[in-house]
Parts: C-alpha cells; sequence; structure tokens
C-alpha cells in the first residue's frame, strides 16, 4: 500500500470513529489546536516533535498525518532528516527502521504534492 492510501484509510477510520464517539474526537480535537497554536514552539517544531513520537511508538498512522503536515507547513527534507536522526540516537534499531518509513512517507507524499502543483 503507498503512503497516500494509508492516508487515505486513516482519514477513513478516523471519520468513523468520529461518528461513534463525536464528543470525544471534538475534545481531542481541541487538546491539538490548543497545544499547536499556543505555547513558545511554532506549528512547524511542533510537528516535527510529534514525527518523533511517531517514529519512537511505531505508529504508522500518525507519521503519515504528521508527514502530510509538515509538508503543508513547508519542511524539507533535510530537516526531517535531522529529526530523524535525533529519533534514532534516541530509539535506536526500531526507531531506525521507523524513521526509514517515515522518510519514504514523506518523499512520497512530497512527490504528490509538487505532481499536483
Amino acid at each position: 500500500m503507498s503512503w497516500a492510501d494509508a492516508l487515505s484509510n486513516t482519514r477513513t477510520q478516523l471519520r468513523a470513529l468520529n461518528k461513534i464517539i463525536p464528543e470525544t474526537t471534538k475534545a481531542f480535537g481541541g487538546l491539538g489546536k490548543t497545544v499547536k497554536e499556543g505555547g513558545i514552539l511554532d506549528f512547524k517544531a511542533k510537528e516535527f516533535i510529534a514525527l518523533g513520537i511517531a517514529v519512537a511508538t511505531r505508529c504508522e498512522s500518525c507519521i503519515v498525518l504528521h508527514c502530510e503536515a509538515l509538508i503543508r507547513a513547508g519542511a524539507t527534507r533535510d530537516e526531517i532528516g535531522d529529526v530523524l536522526a535525533m529519533n534514532i540516537q534516541m530509539g535506536g534499531g526500531p526507531s531506525m527502521m521507523y524513521a526509514a518509513k517515515a522518510l519514504e512517507c514523506f518523499d512520497e507524499l512530497s512527490s504528490n504534492k509538487n505532481a499536483s502543483s
């Protein structure tokens, strides 16, 4: 499955979850909005942190959502590389395997964005 397909499937799954527990998903969304809009760090820095956590916890759905957000925020491949290097340093071998997945995801979604622009 491609990362674009994974992104579409993740969105479909989240929409289904929202239908059954809308209050919970709305509250979680509100938390995300508050965290991303407030504080000292900018949105892109916070998304870099989120991507690192997604890799460390081996959450492919999280990886695809945060890669998409970082592409929209103007992140570069080199910036992604720095985040992934730090993640590997902190998380060892398992983080290295998921860092490779995250880079593949970023590359695929970036090329899809550039192709549609």
